[in-house]
Protein backbone atom coordinates (compact mmCIF):
# COMPACT_ATOMS: atom_id res chain seq x y z
CA UNK A 1 0.00 0.00 0.00
CA UNK A 2 1.36 3.41 -0.90
CA UNK A 3 2.12 5.30 2.30
CA UNK A 4 2.02 8.56 0.32
CA UNK A 5 -1.59 8.14 -0.83
CA UNK A 6 -2.67 6.99 2.63
CA UNK A 7 -0.90 9.84 4.38
CA UNK A 8 -2.61 12.34 2.05
CA UNK A 9 -6.08 10.88 2.66
CA UNK A 10 -5.56 10.77 6.43
CA UNK A 11 -4.29 14.37 6.40
CA UNK A 12 -7.34 15.49 4.39
CA UNK A 13 -9.69 13.87 6.91
CA UNK A 14 -7.91 15.55 9.83
CA UNK A 15 -7.91 18.97 8.14
CA UNK A 16 -11.58 18.61 7.13
CA UNK A 17 -12.51 17.80 10.73
CA UNK A 18 -10.76 20.94 11.94
CA UNK A 19 -12.35 23.14 9.27
CA UNK A 20 -15.87 21.84 9.89
CA UNK A 21 -15.32 22.18 13.62
CA UNK A 22 -14.22 25.77 13.04
CA UNK A 23 -17.54 26.46 11.34
CA UNK A 24 -19.32 25.22 14.46
CA UNK A 25 -17.21 27.59 16.55
CA UNK A 26 -18.61 30.57 14.64
CA UNK A 27 -22.16 29.82 15.84
CA UNK A 28 -21.39 28.42 19.31
CA UNK A 29 -21.89 31.20 21.82
CA UNK A 30 -23.83 29.94 24.84
CA UNK A 31 -23.40 27.13 27.36
CA UNK A 32 -26.43 25.40 25.83
CA UNK A 33 -24.68 25.53 22.43
CA UNK A 34 -21.67 23.72 23.87
CA UNK A 35 -23.58 21.05 25.78
CA UNK A 36 -26.66 20.27 23.60
CA UNK A 37 -26.46 22.59 20.54
CA UNK A 38 -29.32 24.61 22.10
CA UNK A 39 -31.63 21.61 21.45
CA UNK A 40 -32.21 22.62 17.82
CA UNK A 41 -30.70 19.70 15.85
CA UNK A 42 -33.08 18.20 13.26
CA UNK A 43 -33.65 14.42 13.09
CA UNK A 44 -31.70 13.98 9.83
CA UNK A 45 -28.63 15.89 11.04
CA UNK A 46 -28.81 14.26 14.44
CA UNK A 47 -29.19 10.75 12.99
CA UNK A 48 -26.19 11.29 10.70
CA UNK A 49 -24.19 12.57 13.66
CA UNK A 50 -25.22 9.59 15.80
CA UNK A 51 -24.21 7.26 12.97
CA UNK A 52 -20.91 9.10 12.78
CA UNK A 53 -20.07 8.76 16.45
CA UNK A 54 -21.62 5.32 17.01
CA UNK A 55 -19.77 3.59 14.15
CA UNK A 56 -16.46 3.44 15.94
CA UNK A 57 -13.19 1.59 15.45
CA UNK A 58 -15.01 -1.56 16.57
CA UNK A 59 -17.52 -1.15 13.73
CA UNK A 60 -15.18 0.05 10.97
CA UNK A 61 -12.32 -2.38 11.64
CA UNK A 62 -13.24 -4.65 14.53
CA UNK A 63 -16.46 -6.24 13.22
CA UNK A 64 -14.81 -7.36 9.96
CA UNK A 65 -11.78 -8.58 11.95
CA UNK A 66 -13.91 -10.66 14.32
CA UNK A 67 -15.99 -12.25 11.56
CA UNK A 68 -12.76 -12.89 9.60
CA UNK A 69 -11.24 -14.74 12.57
CA UNK A 70 -14.21 -16.41 14.26
CA UNK A 71 -17.01 -16.70 11.71
CA UNK A 72 -20.70 -15.75 11.56
CA UNK A 73 -21.24 -15.86 15.34
CA UNK A 74 -19.63 -12.43 15.36
CA UNK A 75 -22.49 -11.07 13.23
CA UNK A 76 -24.23 -10.60 16.56
CA UNK A 77 -22.05 -7.55 17.11
CA UNK A 78 -23.54 -5.47 14.25
CA UNK A 79 -26.99 -6.94 14.87
CA UNK A 80 -26.81 -6.03 18.53
CA UNK A 81 -25.36 -2.58 17.85
CA UNK A 82 -28.33 -1.86 15.58
CA UNK A 83 -31.11 -3.49 17.60
CA UNK A 84 -29.95 -1.54 20.64
CA UNK A 85 -31.37 1.55 18.97
CA UNK A 86 -34.72 -0.18 18.52
CA UNK A 87 -34.90 -0.75 22.29
CA UNK A 88 -33.82 2.85 22.80
CA UNK A 89 -36.55 4.04 20.42
CA UNK A 90 -39.32 2.11 22.14
CA UNK A 91 -38.45 2.72 25.79
CA UNK A 92 -36.10 5.62 26.36
CA UNK A 93 -35.64 8.22 23.58
CA UNK A 94 -38.67 10.50 24.05
CA UNK A 95 -38.90 10.43 27.89
CA UNK A 96 -35.17 11.09 28.15
CA UNK A 97 -35.47 14.15 25.92
CA UNK A 98 -38.44 15.42 27.94
CA UNK A 99 -36.38 15.19 31.12
CA UNK A 100 -34.56 18.36 30.00
CA UNK A 101 -31.20 16.98 31.16
CA UNK A 102 -27.75 17.62 29.68
CA UNK A 103 -26.12 14.35 30.83
CA UNK A 104 -27.02 11.00 32.41
CA UNK A 105 -26.01 12.30 35.86
CA UNK A 106 -28.40 15.25 35.27
CA UNK A 107 -31.20 12.78 34.63
CA UNK A 108 -30.28 10.69 37.69
CA UNK A 109 -30.40 13.72 39.99
CA UNK A 110 -33.60 15.10 38.48
CA UNK A 111 -35.39 11.76 38.77
CA UNK A 112 -34.14 10.69 42.22
CA UNK A 113 -33.34 14.06 43.79
CA UNK A 114 -30.03 12.75 45.14
CA UNK A 115 -26.53 14.19 44.76
CA UNK A 116 -25.01 10.84 45.76
CA UNK A 117 -26.73 9.06 42.88
CA UNK A 118 -25.54 11.83 40.58
CA UNK A 119 -21.93 11.36 41.73
CA UNK A 120 -22.12 7.60 41.17
CA UNK A 121 -23.58 8.12 37.69
CA UNK A 122 -20.79 10.62 36.99
CA UNK A 123 -18.07 8.13 37.91
CA UNK A 124 -19.62 5.47 35.68
CA UNK A 125 -20.10 7.93 32.80
CA UNK A 126 -16.44 8.91 32.87
CA UNK A 127 -15.33 5.28 33.26
CA UNK A 128 -17.42 4.01 30.34
CA UNK A 129 -16.38 6.95 28.17
CA UNK A 130 -12.68 6.45 28.80
CA UNK A 131 -13.01 2.68 28.38
CA UNK A 132 -14.61 3.31 24.98
CA UNK A 133 -12.03 5.95 24.01
CA UNK A 134 -8.97 3.75 24.48
CA UNK A 135 -9.72 1.37 21.54
CA UNK A 136 -10.49 4.36 19.29
CA UNK A 137 -7.00 5.71 19.86
CA UNK A 138 -5.47 2.25 19.56
CA UNK A 139 -7.30 1.78 16.26
CA UNK A 140 -5.89 5.07 15.00
CA UNK A 141 -2.40 3.85 15.84
CA UNK A 142 -3.00 0.50 14.12
CA UNK A 143 -4.34 2.22 11.01
CA UNK A 144 -1.46 4.67 10.66
CA UNK A 145 1.10 1.92 11.27
CA UNK A 146 -0.52 -0.42 8.76
CA UNK A 147 -0.86 2.08 5.93
CA UNK A 148 2.22 4.31 6.42
CA UNK A 149 4.60 2.49 8.75
CA UNK A 150 4.48 5.41 11.23
CA UNK A 151 4.70 4.60 14.97
CA UNK A 152 1.38 3.70 16.58
CA UNK A 153 1.51 6.50 19.15
CA UNK A 154 1.43 9.11 16.36
CA UNK A 155 -2.01 8.04 15.13
CA UNK A 156 -3.39 8.13 18.67
CA UNK A 157 -1.85 11.58 19.23
CA UNK A 158 -3.32 13.00 16.01
CA UNK A 159 -6.84 11.84 16.84
CA UNK A 160 -6.63 12.99 20.47
CA UNK A 161 -5.32 16.42 19.44
CA UNK A 162 -7.91 17.09 16.71
CA UNK A 163 -10.75 15.90 18.92
CA UNK A 164 -9.63 18.03 21.86
CA UNK A 165 -9.36 21.13 19.66
CA UNK A 166 -12.81 20.63 18.13
CA UNK A 167 -14.54 19.94 21.43
CA UNK A 168 -12.85 22.82 23.23
CA UNK A 169 -13.54 25.19 20.34
CA UNK A 170 -17.18 24.58 19.49
CA UNK A 171 -18.68 21.93 21.75
CA UNK A 172 -21.79 20.08 20.59
CA UNK A 173 -22.46 22.35 17.60
CA UNK A 174 -19.00 21.72 16.14
CA UNK A 175 -19.13 18.00 16.88
CA UNK A 176 -22.59 17.62 15.30
CA UNK A 177 -21.40 19.01 11.98
CA UNK A 178 -18.17 16.98 12.07
CA UNK A 179 -19.87 13.68 12.94
CA UNK A 180 -22.67 14.03 10.39
CA UNK A 181 -20.18 14.53 7.56
CA UNK A 182 -17.98 11.71 8.85
CA UNK A 183 -20.80 9.17 8.77
CA UNK A 184 -21.15 9.63 5.02
CA UNK A 185 -17.39 9.59 4.60
CA UNK A 186 -17.16 6.27 6.47
CA UNK A 187 -19.98 4.75 4.43
CA UNK A 188 -18.29 5.84 1.20
CA UNK A 189 -14.90 4.59 2.38
CA UNK A 190 -16.29 1.07 2.85
CA UNK A 191 -18.86 0.95 0.03
CA UNK A 192 -16.72 2.13 -2.89
CA UNK A 193 -13.77 -0.27 -2.32
CA UNK A 194 -16.05 -3.26 -1.74
CA UNK A 195 -17.50 -2.79 -5.25
CA UNK A 196 -14.03 -3.12 -6.78
CA UNK A 197 -13.14 -5.99 -4.43
CA UNK A 198 -16.16 -8.01 -5.52
CA UNK A 199 -15.43 -7.28 -9.20
CA UNK A 200 -11.80 -8.41 -8.74
CA UNK A 201 -12.97 -11.54 -6.93
CA UNK A 202 -15.37 -12.39 -9.75
CA UNK A 203 -12.67 -11.64 -12.30
CA UNK A 204 -10.45 -14.21 -10.59
CA UNK A 205 -13.10 -16.87 -11.06
CA UNK A 206 -14.99 -16.25 -7.80
CA UNK A 207 -12.86 -18.63 -5.69
CA UNK A 208 -14.64 -20.11 -2.67
CA UNK A 209 -13.37 -21.40 0.64
CA UNK A 210 -12.52 -25.09 0.74
CA UNK A 211 -14.57 -26.23 3.67
CA UNK A 212 -12.55 -29.41 4.38
CA UNK A 213 -9.27 -27.68 5.23
CA UNK A 214 -8.12 -24.69 7.31
CA UNK A 215 -7.23 -21.40 5.65
CA UNK A 216 -4.29 -21.61 3.23
CA UNK A 217 -1.90 -19.07 1.76
CA UNK A 218 -3.03 -18.39 -1.82
CA UNK A 219 0.49 -17.34 -2.91
CA UNK A 220 4.02 -17.22 -1.50
CA UNK A 221 3.55 -14.95 1.52
CA UNK A 222 5.91 -13.19 3.93
CA UNK A 223 4.62 -12.71 7.44
CA UNK A 224 6.24 -10.47 10.07
CA UNK A 225 5.30 -11.39 13.62
CA UNK A 226 4.76 -8.32 15.81
CA UNK A 227 4.85 -10.04 19.20
CA UNK A 228 6.19 -13.40 20.37
CA UNK A 229 3.58 -16.08 19.62
CA UNK A 230 3.13 -19.84 19.87
CA UNK A 231 1.93 -21.39 16.63
CA UNK A 232 0.62 -24.86 15.86
CA UNK A 233 1.78 -26.28 12.53
CA UNK A 234 -0.60 -29.01 11.24
CA UNK A 235 1.83 -30.61 8.79
CA UNK A 236 5.51 -30.29 7.87
CA UNK A 237 6.27 -27.16 5.87
CA UNK A 238 9.45 -25.52 4.58
CA UNK A 239 9.60 -21.87 5.70
CA UNK A 240 12.23 -19.20 5.01
CA UNK A 241 13.02 -17.59 8.35
CA UNK A 242 14.72 -14.33 9.29
CA UNK A 243 14.67 -14.03 13.06
CA UNK A 244 14.29 -16.37 16.02
CA UNK A 245 12.15 -19.53 15.96
CA UNK A 246 12.16 -22.05 18.82
CA UNK A 247 15.03 -20.17 20.42
CA UNK A 248 17.35 -20.37 17.38
CA UNK A 249 18.26 -17.40 15.17
CA UNK A 250 18.14 -17.58 11.37
CA UNK A 251 19.04 -15.13 8.60
CA UNK A 252 17.00 -15.96 5.53
CA UNK A 253 17.42 -19.68 6.10
CA UNK A 254 15.03 -22.34 4.86
CA UNK A 255 13.72 -24.16 7.92
CA UNK A 256 11.54 -27.25 7.97
CA UNK A 257 8.89 -26.91 10.64
CA UNK A 258 7.43 -30.24 11.69
CA UNK A 259 3.89 -30.81 12.97
CA UNK A 260 3.35 -29.46 16.45
CA UNK A 261 3.95 -26.31 18.48
CA UNK A 262 6.65 -23.73 17.67
CA UNK A 263 7.53 -20.39 19.28
CA UNK A 264 8.14 -17.44 16.95
CA UNK A 265 9.87 -14.44 18.53
CA UNK A 266 8.81 -10.85 17.98
CA UNK A 267 10.18 -9.31 14.79
CA UNK A 268 10.74 -12.63 13.00
CA UNK A 269 9.85 -12.80 9.30
CA UNK A 270 8.48 -16.08 7.94
CA UNK A 271 8.09 -16.84 4.24
CA UNK A 272 5.40 -19.45 3.56
CA UNK A 273 4.96 -21.18 0.18
CA UNK A 274 1.66 -20.83 -1.65
CA UNK A 275 -0.85 -23.55 -0.83
CA UNK A 276 0.50 -24.22 2.67
CA UNK A 277 -1.87 -24.24 5.63
CA UNK A 278 -1.92 -21.13 7.82
CA UNK A 279 -0.62 -22.20 11.26
CA UNK A 280 -2.88 -21.72 14.24
CA UNK A 281 -2.00 -18.95 16.71
CA UNK A 282 -2.92 -19.32 20.36
CA UNK A 283 -6.19 -17.44 20.87
CA UNK A 284 -7.48 -18.01 17.32
CA UNK A 285 -9.66 -21.12 16.90
CA UNK A 286 -8.01 -24.06 15.17
CA UNK A 287 -10.84 -24.76 12.77
CA UNK A 288 -11.43 -25.61 9.16
CA UNK A 289 -13.23 -23.16 6.94
CA UNK A 290 -16.35 -25.32 7.28
CA UNK A 291 -16.30 -24.91 11.06
CA UNK A 292 -15.51 -21.21 10.66
CA UNK A 293 -18.74 -20.80 8.68
CA UNK A 294 -20.85 -22.81 11.16
CA UNK A 295 -23.04 -20.84 13.62
CA UNK A 296 -22.33 -21.33 17.33
CA UNK A 297 -18.87 -22.60 16.47
CA UNK A 298 -17.49 -20.77 19.48
CA UNK A 299 -15.15 -17.85 19.92
CA UNK A 300 -12.02 -19.86 20.54
CA UNK A 301 -12.85 -20.51 24.19
CA UNK A 302 -15.66 -21.69 26.41
CA UNK A 303 -19.31 -22.38 25.82
CA UNK A 304 -20.47 -20.78 22.55
CA UNK A 305 -24.09 -20.70 23.74
CA UNK A 306 -23.26 -18.62 26.83
CA UNK A 307 -20.79 -16.37 24.98
CA UNK A 308 -23.29 -15.64 22.23
CA UNK A 309 -26.23 -14.81 24.48
CA UNK A 310 -24.12 -12.71 26.81
CA UNK A 311 -22.97 -10.73 23.79
CA UNK A 312 -26.58 -10.28 22.67
CA UNK A 313 -27.63 -8.95 26.09
CA UNK A 314 -24.69 -6.54 26.25
CA UNK A 315 -25.24 -5.03 22.80
CA UNK A 316 -29.05 -4.98 22.91
CA UNK A 317 -29.21 -3.20 26.27
CA UNK A 318 -25.84 -1.43 26.38
CA UNK A 319 -26.61 1.12 23.68
CA UNK A 320 -29.02 3.08 25.86
CA UNK A 321 -26.38 3.32 28.58
CA UNK A 322 -23.55 4.76 26.51
CA UNK A 323 -23.07 8.40 27.61
CA UNK A 324 -22.10 9.68 24.15
CA UNK A 325 -25.23 8.09 22.63
CA UNK A 326 -27.65 9.24 25.32
CA UNK A 327 -26.48 12.87 25.19
CA UNK A 328 -27.47 13.04 21.51
CA UNK A 329 -31.17 12.80 22.35
CA UNK A 330 -30.90 15.91 24.51
CA UNK A 331 -30.13 17.92 21.35
CA UNK A 332 -33.49 17.29 19.63
CA UNK A 333 -36.18 19.97 19.92
CA UNK A 334 -38.68 17.55 21.55
CA UNK A 335 -39.48 13.91 22.26
CA UNK A 336 -41.21 13.31 18.93
CA UNK A 337 -38.12 14.49 17.06
CA UNK A 338 -36.00 12.21 19.26
CA UNK A 339 -38.07 9.21 18.11
CA UNK A 340 -37.77 10.26 14.46
CA UNK A 341 -34.03 10.54 14.93
CA UNK A 342 -33.85 6.97 16.19
CA UNK A 343 -35.80 5.62 13.19
CA UNK A 344 -33.36 7.29 10.78
CA UNK A 345 -30.42 5.96 12.81
CA UNK A 346 -31.72 2.39 12.42
CA UNK A 347 -31.76 2.80 8.64
CA UNK A 348 -28.26 4.33 8.50
CA UNK A 349 -26.75 1.63 10.70
CA UNK A 350 -28.47 -1.14 8.75
CA UNK A 351 -26.92 0.06 5.49
CA UNK A 352 -23.45 0.40 6.98
CA UNK A 353 -23.36 -3.04 8.61
CA UNK A 354 -24.02 -4.81 5.31
CA UNK A 355 -20.39 -4.09 4.34
CA UNK A 356 -18.00 -5.52 7.01
CA UNK A 357 -19.04 -9.19 6.44
CA UNK A 358 -18.00 -8.87 2.77
CA UNK A 359 -14.51 -7.75 3.82
CA UNK A 360 -14.32 -10.62 6.33
CA UNK A 361 -15.21 -13.34 3.80
CA UNK A 362 -12.82 -12.00 1.15
CA UNK A 363 -10.10 -11.64 3.77
CA UNK A 364 -10.42 -15.32 4.63
CA UNK A 365 -9.49 -16.09 1.03
CA UNK A 366 -6.89 -13.41 0.22
CA UNK A 367 -5.27 -12.30 3.53
CA UNK A 368 -5.07 -15.43 5.72
CA UNK A 369 -1.65 -14.35 7.03
CA UNK A 370 -3.45 -11.93 9.33
CA UNK A 371 -4.64 -14.97 11.29
CA UNK A 372 -0.97 -15.70 11.97
CA UNK A 373 0.06 -12.18 12.95
CA UNK A 374 -3.04 -11.68 15.07
CA UNK A 375 -3.78 -8.34 13.34
CA UNK A 376 -7.19 -9.46 12.12
CA UNK A 377 -8.56 -5.93 12.70
CA UNK A 378 -6.39 -4.80 9.75
CA UNK A 379 -8.24 -6.92 7.15
CA UNK A 380 -10.26 -3.93 5.90
CA UNK A 381 -7.06 -1.91 5.42
CA UNK A 382 -5.04 -4.61 3.68
CA UNK A 383 -7.58 -6.10 1.25
CA UNK A 384 -7.80 -3.34 -1.42
CA UNK A 385 -4.08 -3.31 -2.21
CA UNK A 386 -3.91 -7.13 -2.03
CA UNK A 387 -6.93 -7.95 -4.19
CA UNK A 388 -7.19 -5.04 -6.63
CA UNK A 389 -3.51 -4.10 -6.80
CA UNK A 390 -1.80 -1.33 -8.74
CA UNK A 391 -2.48 2.36 -8.34
CA UNK A 392 -6.24 1.78 -8.07
CA UNK A 393 -5.73 -0.64 -5.19
CA UNK A 394 -3.48 1.85 -3.42
CA UNK A 395 -6.03 4.64 -3.84
CA UNK A 396 -8.83 2.42 -2.55
CA UNK A 397 -6.67 1.42 0.41
CA UNK A 398 -5.97 5.08 1.10
CA UNK A 399 -9.72 5.81 0.98
CA UNK A 400 -10.33 3.07 3.55
CA UNK A 401 -7.56 4.49 5.74
CA UNK A 402 -9.17 7.92 5.56
CA UNK A 403 -12.54 6.41 6.46
CA UNK A 404 -10.98 4.61 9.42
CA UNK A 405 -9.60 7.87 10.74
CA UNK A 406 -13.02 9.44 10.29
CA UNK A 407 -14.39 6.61 12.48
CA UNK A 408 -11.85 7.29 15.21
CA UNK A 409 -12.39 11.04 15.06
CA UNK A 410 -16.18 10.99 15.14
CA UNK A 411 -16.56 8.46 17.93
CA UNK A 412 -13.75 10.01 19.96
CA UNK A 413 -15.39 13.42 19.55
CA UNK A 414 -18.71 12.24 20.95
CA UNK A 415 -17.06 10.40 23.82
CA UNK A 416 -14.78 13.31 24.70
CA UNK A 417 -17.74 15.69 24.62
CA UNK A 418 -19.88 13.55 26.92
CA UNK A 419 -17.00 12.89 29.35
CA UNK A 420 -16.06 16.60 29.34
CA UNK A 421 -19.62 17.57 30.25
CA UNK A 422 -19.61 15.24 33.25
CA UNK A 423 -16.09 16.19 34.34
CA UNK A 424 -16.81 19.92 34.23
CA UNK A 425 -20.10 19.70 36.14
CA UNK A 426 -19.55 16.89 38.61
CA UNK A 427 -15.83 16.13 39.03
CA UNK A 428 -13.75 19.25 38.44
CA UNK A 429 -16.70 21.53 39.39
CA UNK A 430 -15.70 24.08 36.75
CA UNK A 431 -18.72 25.95 35.42
CA UNK A 432 -19.04 27.94 32.21
CA UNK A 433 -17.27 27.63 28.88
CA UNK A 434 -13.77 27.92 30.32
CA UNK A 435 -14.43 25.05 32.71
CA UNK A 436 -15.86 22.97 29.86
CA UNK A 437 -12.71 23.49 27.80
CA UNK A 438 -10.41 22.47 30.63
CA UNK A 439 -12.52 19.34 31.15
CA UNK A 440 -12.38 18.56 27.42
CA UNK A 441 -8.59 18.59 27.51
CA UNK A 442 -8.58 16.22 30.50
CA UNK A 443 -11.15 13.99 28.81
CA UNK A 444 -8.83 13.50 25.82
CA UNK A 445 -5.42 13.25 27.52
CA UNK A 446 -6.22 10.47 30.02
CA UNK A 447 -7.31 7.82 27.46
CA UNK A 448 -4.40 8.84 25.23
CA UNK A 449 -2.03 7.91 28.04
CA UNK A 450 -3.92 4.66 28.64
CA UNK A 451 -3.73 3.75 24.93
CA UNK A 452 0.06 4.07 25.09
CA UNK A 453 0.27 1.76 28.10
CA UNK A 454 -2.14 -0.94 26.90
CA UNK A 455 -1.70 -2.66 23.54
CA UNK A 456 -2.65 -5.89 21.80
CA UNK A 457 -6.30 -5.89 22.84
CA UNK A 458 -9.02 -6.62 20.30
CA UNK A 459 -10.85 -3.39 19.46
CA UNK A 460 -14.26 -5.02 19.58
CA UNK A 461 -13.49 -6.84 22.84
CA UNK A 462 -12.73 -3.61 24.68
CA UNK A 463 -15.80 -1.91 23.20
CA UNK A 464 -17.83 -4.99 24.14
CA UNK A 465 -16.74 -4.50 27.76
CA UNK A 466 -17.93 -0.88 27.65
CA UNK A 467 -21.31 -2.12 26.39
CA UNK A 468 -21.49 -4.71 29.19
CA UNK A 469 -20.78 -2.10 31.88
CA UNK A 470 -23.32 0.32 30.37
CA UNK A 471 -25.97 -2.42 30.09
CA UNK A 472 -25.40 -3.44 33.72
CA UNK A 473 -25.54 0.06 35.23
CA UNK A 474 -27.26 2.77 33.17
CA UNK A 475 -29.75 0.47 31.45
CA UNK A 476 -31.43 -0.47 34.77
CA UNK A 477 -31.21 3.15 35.94
CA UNK A 478 -32.88 4.53 32.81
CA UNK A 479 -35.54 1.86 32.37
CA UNK A 480 -36.57 1.77 36.02
CA UNK A 481 -36.18 5.52 36.39
CA UNK A 482 -38.48 6.17 33.44
CA UNK A 483 -41.05 3.42 33.94
CA UNK A 484 -41.11 2.54 37.67
CA UNK A 485 -42.27 5.05 40.27
CA UNK A 486 -40.86 3.15 43.27
CA UNK A 487 -37.18 3.47 42.37
CA UNK A 488 -35.23 4.97 45.29
CA UNK A 489 -31.77 6.56 45.56
CA UNK A 490 -30.45 3.65 47.63
CA UNK A 491 -31.73 1.08 45.13
CA UNK A 492 -30.24 2.99 42.19
CA UNK A 493 -26.84 3.29 43.89
CA UNK A 494 -26.74 -0.36 44.92
CA UNK A 495 -27.80 -1.58 41.47
CA UNK A 496 -25.24 0.50 39.61
CA UNK A 497 -22.45 -0.68 41.91
CA UNK A 498 -23.47 -4.35 41.81
CA UNK A 499 -24.13 -4.53 38.07
CA UNK A 500 -21.77 -2.01 36.49
CA UNK A 501 -19.00 -2.24 39.08
CA UNK A 502 -18.72 -6.03 39.01
CA UNK A 503 -18.97 -6.14 35.21
CA UNK A 504 -16.11 -3.65 34.95
CA UNK A 505 -13.89 -5.56 37.37
CA UNK A 506 -14.61 -8.90 35.68
CA UNK A 507 -13.91 -7.54 32.19
CA UNK A 508 -10.70 -5.79 33.18
CA UNK A 509 -9.36 -8.97 34.77
CA UNK A 510 -9.69 -10.85 31.48
CA UNK A 511 -8.25 -7.97 29.43
CA UNK A 512 -5.17 -7.52 31.61
CA UNK A 513 -4.24 -11.17 32.21
CA UNK A 514 -3.32 -13.89 29.66
CA UNK A 515 -6.29 -15.53 27.89
CA UNK A 516 -7.84 -18.44 29.74
CA UNK A 517 -10.55 -20.99 29.11
CA UNK A 518 -13.45 -22.68 30.84
CA UNK A 519 -16.63 -21.51 32.51
CA UNK A 520 -14.97 -19.07 34.92
CA UNK A 521 -13.16 -17.32 32.08
CA UNK A 522 -16.41 -17.08 30.09
CA UNK A 523 -18.26 -15.57 33.05
CA UNK A 524 -15.52 -12.96 33.54
CA UNK A 525 -14.86 -12.09 29.90
CA UNK A 526 -18.55 -11.87 28.94
CA UNK A 527 -20.22 -10.68 32.14
CA UNK A 528 -23.45 -9.19 30.73
CA UNK A 529 -25.47 -12.42 31.03
CA UNK A 530 -25.19 -12.29 34.83
CA UNK A 531 -24.30 -8.66 35.56
CA UNK A 532 -27.36 -7.15 33.82
CA UNK A 533 -29.91 -9.29 35.74
CA UNK A 534 -27.90 -8.62 38.90
CA UNK A 535 -28.06 -4.87 38.33
CA UNK A 536 -31.84 -4.96 37.83
CA UNK A 537 -32.43 -7.30 40.79
CA UNK A 538 -30.32 -5.31 43.24
CA UNK A 539 -31.87 -2.02 42.08
CA UNK A 540 -35.42 -3.37 42.54
CA UNK A 541 -34.77 -5.12 45.87
CA UNK A 542 -32.86 -2.13 47.23
CA UNK A 543 -35.77 0.15 46.31
CA UNK A 544 -38.38 -2.15 47.87
CA UNK A 545 -36.36 -2.21 51.10
CA UNK A 546 -36.26 1.61 51.27
CA UNK A 547 -39.82 2.70 50.30
CA UNK A 548 -39.73 5.80 52.51
CA UNK A 549 -37.00 7.37 50.34
CA UNK A 550 -39.02 7.52 47.13
CA UNK A 551 -38.74 11.17 45.98
CA UNK A 552 -41.74 13.23 47.06
CA UNK A 553 -42.12 14.76 43.59
CA UNK A 554 -42.03 11.44 41.72
CA UNK A 555 -45.55 11.85 40.30
CA UNK A 556 -44.76 15.26 38.84
CA UNK A 557 -41.48 13.95 37.40
CA UNK A 558 -43.17 10.95 35.78
CA UNK A 559 -45.79 13.18 34.18
CA UNK A 560 -43.05 15.37 32.73
CA UNK A 561 -41.24 12.33 31.31
CA UNK A 562 -44.31 10.82 29.63
CA UNK A 563 -46.68 13.68 28.79
CA UNK A 564 -46.52 14.98 25.19
CA UNK A 565 -44.81 18.35 24.81
CA UNK A 566 -48.01 19.77 23.33
CA UNK A 567 -49.53 19.73 26.82
CA UNK A 568 -46.80 22.09 27.99
CA UNK A 569 -45.78 19.81 30.86
CA UNK A 570 -42.29 18.84 29.69
CA UNK A 571 -39.50 20.73 31.35
CA UNK A 572 -36.99 22.34 29.03
CA UNK A 573 -33.94 22.56 31.27
CA UNK A 574 -32.74 20.80 34.38
CA UNK A 575 -31.79 23.31 37.08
Amino acid sequence: MSSTYSAVFVALVLVAALLIGGYGLRISRTTSDFYVASRTVSPWWNASAIGGEYLSAASFLGVAGLIFAYGPDMLWYPIGYTVGYLVLLALVAAPLRRSGAYTVPDFAEARLESRRVRRMASVLSVGIGWLYLVPQLQGAGLTLTTVTGAPGWLGALLVAAVVAVNVMAGGMRSITFVQAVQYWLKLTALAVPVIFLVLAWRGAGAPTLNGSVPAVFPNDTKVTVQTTVDIEVPSRVSVRVSGKVDGRSYTGTSVSLGPGSHQVSAGAELGFPGGSVVPQVKGIPADTNALWAQPLGGEGHGDPFYVTYSLIIATFLGTMGLPHVVVRFYTNPNGRQARRTTVVVLALLGVFYLLPPAYAALGRIYTPELLLTGQTDAVVLVLPARLVGGTLGELLGALVAGGAFAAFLSTSSGLTLSVAGVLSQDVLLLRGLRGFRVAAFCAAIVPFGAALLVSGMSLADVVGLAFAVAASSFCPLLLLGIWWRRLTPFGAMAGMIAGGGLALVAGLVTLLVPPGSGLVYDLLSRPAAWSVPLGFAVMIIGSLLTPRTVPASVNRTMVRLHAPEALGLAQEETP
